[in-house]
């Protein structure tokens, strides 16, 4: 089954410096947290705080959610990982 979000919430996290929202696979749920530097490297132009980087998240959410999907999908082959971040190589 392909990850799905339909849970809307994200938040921005000052101590580690990125935007942490959700996805769902089946019954598992499953925490992003994309970067500051990744959501930099989607818009150069971006404001460099917390309303900035959320609205630039906000504005990019289907790229980041499909790029999020593509992630997944690669590392939890691994190994049932729960927990994922985004870094600006990734982007």
């Amino acid at each position: 089954m392909a990850l799905s979000f339909p849970n809307p919430s994200r938040n921005y996290d000052e101590s580690v410096h990125g935007v942490r929202f959700w996805g769902y696979d089946q019954t598992f749920e499953i925490a992003f947290f994309i970067e500051d530097e990744a959501l930099m490297k989607i818009d150069a132009n971006a404001k460099a705080d917390e309303v900035g980087f959320l609205e630039t998240f906000d504005v990019n959410l289907n790229g980041i959610r499909k790029l999020a999907g593509e992630i997944y999908a690669r590392r939890r082959k691994a190994s049932y990982i729960f927990a994922f971040t985004m870094s600006a190589s990734d982007v």
